[in-house]
């Protein structure tokens, strides 16, 4: 099953600390709804596990994440995949871009993922109100995060 998201969020901070904060593990932890360990690699990349719900199920998805197309302070794009175990498998990407606006910075995504296994017989609403609920969940901890 596929989906995809899109959307903005306008932080009150300049674009530098905006970029510093996207790529710093300790941040990203604490703002990912779940997330119980998040550390960098020597690739460049993160190694994750974070416990999810979506509906009836729950499971605990281990994975790792890379950043690509590096923009440094306009965006990148992050991509990850996720075995869950019988829950299924997560991956997908995110391109994320920043700019400047209204003395603050315009952070705006477009998400596409793909889920399989027990996860993509919950149908296309619930895994769609769950997606947005926990994008919503990020942003507001990154919005906290960078607005100190």
């Amino acid at each position: 099953m596929a989906m995809t998201m899109t959307g903005e969020v306008q932080l009150a901070a300049p674009r530098e600390a905006v970029w510093e904060k996207l790529n710093d593990p300790a941040v990203l932890k604490t703002c990912i709804p779940g997330c119980e360990e998040l550390e960098k690699t020597e690739d460049g990349g993160f190694r994750a596990v974070a416990k999810m719900k979506v509906g009836p199920v729950s499971a605990r998805f281990k994975g790792k994440v890379t950043l690509s197309d590096l923009d440094p302070p306009n965006g990148y794009k992050i991509s990850g995949e996720g075995e869950g175990g019988v829950a299924g498998f997560a991956k997908g990407g995110a391109t994320v871009k920043l700019a400047d606006k209204d003395g603050g910075t315009l952070l705006s995504y477009d998400v596409e993922a793909q889920i399989g296994g027990k996860l993509a017989q919950l149908g296309q609403r619930l895994i769609n109100g769950t997606a947005k609920k926990l994008a919503d969940e990020f942003f507001a901890n990154f919005a906290k995060a960078v607005q100190g």
